[in-house]
Protein backbone atom coordinates (compact mmCIF):
# COMPACT_ATOMS: atom_id res chain seq x y z
CA UNK A 1 0.00 0.00 0.00
CA UNK A 2 3.27 2.43 0.05
CA UNK A 3 6.41 2.55 -1.75
CA UNK A 4 8.64 1.14 0.70
CA UNK A 5 10.32 -2.09 1.40
CA UNK A 6 11.67 -1.40 5.50
CA UNK A 7 10.38 -4.88 6.92
CA UNK A 8 11.57 -6.93 3.28
CA UNK A 9 9.51 -9.46 2.73
CA UNK A 10 8.23 -10.13 5.89
CA UNK A 11 7.18 -6.44 6.31
CA UNK A 12 5.25 -6.91 2.93
CA UNK A 13 1.71 -6.80 2.38
CA UNK A 14 1.70 -10.30 1.34
CA UNK A 15 3.15 -11.62 4.02
CA UNK A 16 1.36 -9.72 6.78
CA UNK A 17 -2.24 -9.49 5.26
CA UNK A 18 -2.38 -5.71 5.25
CA UNK A 19 -4.98 -5.60 2.30
CA UNK A 20 -7.66 -8.19 3.42
CA UNK A 21 -8.19 -10.38 0.47
CA UNK A 22 -4.25 -10.35 -0.63
CA UNK A 23 -2.33 -11.68 1.82
CA UNK A 24 -0.76 -15.01 2.93
CA UNK A 25 -3.38 -16.13 4.93
CA UNK A 26 -5.62 -15.88 1.80
CA UNK A 27 -3.07 -17.47 -0.42
CA UNK A 28 -2.35 -20.69 2.33
CA UNK A 29 -6.80 -21.27 2.09
CA UNK A 30 -6.94 -21.48 -1.65
CA UNK A 31 -3.84 -23.96 -1.27
CA UNK A 32 -5.69 -25.93 1.78
CA UNK A 33 -8.85 -26.13 0.21
CA UNK A 34 -7.18 -27.32 -2.98
CA UNK A 35 -5.00 -30.37 -2.00
CA UNK A 36 -6.10 -30.89 1.99
CA UNK A 37 -3.91 -28.66 4.73
CA UNK A 38 -2.66 -32.29 5.61
CA UNK A 39 -0.88 -32.48 2.29
CA UNK A 40 0.68 -29.12 2.61
CA UNK A 41 4.48 -29.55 4.06
CA UNK A 42 6.10 -27.55 6.20
CA UNK A 43 9.83 -26.28 5.89
CA UNK A 44 12.48 -24.11 7.18
CA UNK A 45 13.43 -20.69 5.29
CA UNK A 46 15.52 -17.25 5.91
CA UNK A 47 13.43 -14.99 4.88
CA UNK A 48 14.30 -11.21 4.92
CA UNK A 49 13.01 -9.13 7.46
CA UNK A 50 14.85 -5.54 7.43
CA UNK A 51 15.88 -2.97 4.28
CA UNK A 52 18.95 -0.44 5.10
CA UNK A 53 19.35 2.18 2.37
CA UNK A 54 18.09 -0.26 0.00
CA UNK A 55 19.32 -3.48 0.31
CA UNK A 56 18.23 -6.51 2.87
CA UNK A 57 20.20 -5.87 6.43
CA UNK A 58 18.70 -8.83 8.38
CA UNK A 59 16.96 -11.83 8.26
CA UNK A 60 15.55 -14.89 10.51
CA UNK A 61 14.52 -18.39 9.56
CA UNK A 62 11.07 -19.03 10.02
CA UNK A 63 8.52 -22.56 9.55
CA UNK A 64 6.40 -21.78 6.48
CA UNK A 65 4.01 -23.89 4.23
CA UNK A 66 3.24 -21.69 1.26
CA UNK A 67 5.37 -18.51 0.15
CA UNK A 68 6.38 -16.11 -3.10
CA UNK A 69 9.18 -17.34 -4.68
CA UNK A 70 12.42 -15.51 -5.32
CA UNK A 71 14.35 -14.52 -8.42
CA UNK A 72 16.37 -18.23 -8.01
CA UNK A 73 14.07 -20.19 -7.99
CA UNK A 74 12.45 -18.68 -11.20
CA UNK A 75 15.60 -17.75 -13.18
CA UNK A 76 18.78 -19.64 -11.49
CA UNK A 77 20.29 -16.67 -10.50
CA UNK A 78 19.31 -13.31 -8.77
CA UNK A 79 19.18 -10.41 -11.57
CA UNK A 80 17.41 -7.33 -9.68
CA UNK A 81 17.95 -8.64 -5.81
CA UNK A 82 20.05 -6.20 -4.56
CA UNK A 83 23.47 -8.50 -3.72
CA UNK A 84 25.75 -5.91 -3.37
CA UNK A 85 25.64 -2.61 -2.24
CA UNK A 86 29.13 -0.73 -1.76
CA UNK A 87 30.73 -1.91 0.60
CA UNK A 88 27.74 -3.38 2.84
CA UNK A 89 27.26 -6.77 2.53
CA UNK A 90 23.77 -7.20 2.11
CA UNK A 91 21.58 -10.36 3.94
CA UNK A 92 21.67 -12.76 0.73
CA UNK A 93 20.68 -15.78 2.70
CA UNK A 94 18.50 -18.03 1.11
CA UNK A 95 17.78 -21.67 1.86
CA UNK A 96 15.86 -21.60 -1.52
CA UNK A 97 18.55 -21.20 -3.83
CA UNK A 98 18.59 -23.01 -7.04
CA UNK A 99 16.03 -22.83 -9.95
CA UNK A 100 12.82 -25.06 -9.81
CA UNK A 101 13.06 -28.17 -12.06
CA UNK A 102 9.65 -26.83 -13.50
CA UNK A 103 11.00 -23.66 -14.84
CA UNK A 104 14.67 -25.04 -16.02
CA UNK A 105 12.35 -27.97 -17.76
CA UNK A 106 10.11 -25.63 -18.86
CA UNK A 107 11.00 -21.60 -19.47
CA UNK A 108 7.64 -21.07 -21.19
CA UNK A 109 5.50 -21.49 -18.02
CA UNK A 110 7.87 -18.84 -16.43
CA UNK A 111 5.27 -15.67 -18.36
CA UNK A 112 1.99 -16.36 -17.64
CA UNK A 113 0.34 -13.61 -19.46
CA UNK A 114 0.24 -11.45 -15.89
CA UNK A 115 2.98 -9.72 -14.28
CA UNK A 116 3.68 -11.76 -10.48
CA UNK A 117 5.64 -10.68 -7.43
CA UNK A 118 8.65 -11.98 -5.96
CA UNK A 119 9.99 -11.58 -2.40
CA UNK A 120 13.61 -9.85 -3.43
CA UNK A 121 14.24 -6.49 -2.62
CA UNK A 122 15.88 -4.41 -5.07
CA UNK A 123 15.82 -1.19 -3.43
CA UNK A 124 14.00 0.99 -0.95
CA UNK A 125 10.80 1.18 -3.21
CA UNK A 126 11.19 -1.73 -5.66
CA UNK A 127 10.36 -5.47 -5.14
CA UNK A 128 11.11 -8.12 -8.34
CA UNK A 129 8.40 -9.34 -10.15
CA UNK A 130 8.30 -11.66 -13.15
CA UNK A 131 6.57 -9.50 -16.53
CA UNK A 132 3.66 -11.24 -18.33
CA UNK A 133 6.01 -12.61 -20.87
CA UNK A 134 8.57 -14.10 -18.35
CA UNK A 135 11.08 -11.20 -17.83
CA UNK A 136 12.67 -10.14 -14.79
CA UNK A 137 11.52 -7.05 -13.71
CA UNK A 138 11.47 -4.64 -10.49
CA UNK A 139 8.20 -2.35 -9.63
CA UNK A 140 6.91 0.04 -7.26
CA UNK A 141 6.27 -1.91 -4.10
CA UNK A 142 2.85 -0.32 -3.90
CA UNK A 143 1.91 -1.85 -7.13
CA UNK A 144 -1.33 -3.86 -8.09
CA UNK A 145 0.11 -7.74 -8.92
CA UNK A 146 -0.46 -11.24 -8.88
CA UNK A 147 0.96 -13.56 -6.83
CA UNK A 148 2.62 -17.54 -7.57
CA UNK A 149 3.37 -18.52 -4.12
CA UNK A 150 5.33 -21.55 -3.86
CA UNK A 151 4.42 -24.69 -1.51
CA UNK A 152 5.09 -28.28 -1.56
CA UNK A 153 2.75 -30.76 -1.25
CA UNK A 154 2.77 -34.97 -0.07
CA UNK A 155 0.60 -37.74 -1.36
Amino acid sequence: NSNITTGAYIGSDFYTGANSNTGRATAQAAVNNAFGSAHILSHREYLQNAVTNGYESGQSIYDVKIELMNECMVYGSNIFHNVINGTNVPSNYTMSKSQLPLFRLRHDLIGIGASWWLRDVVSSTYFAHVSGYGGAYYGNASNALGIRPAFAIAA
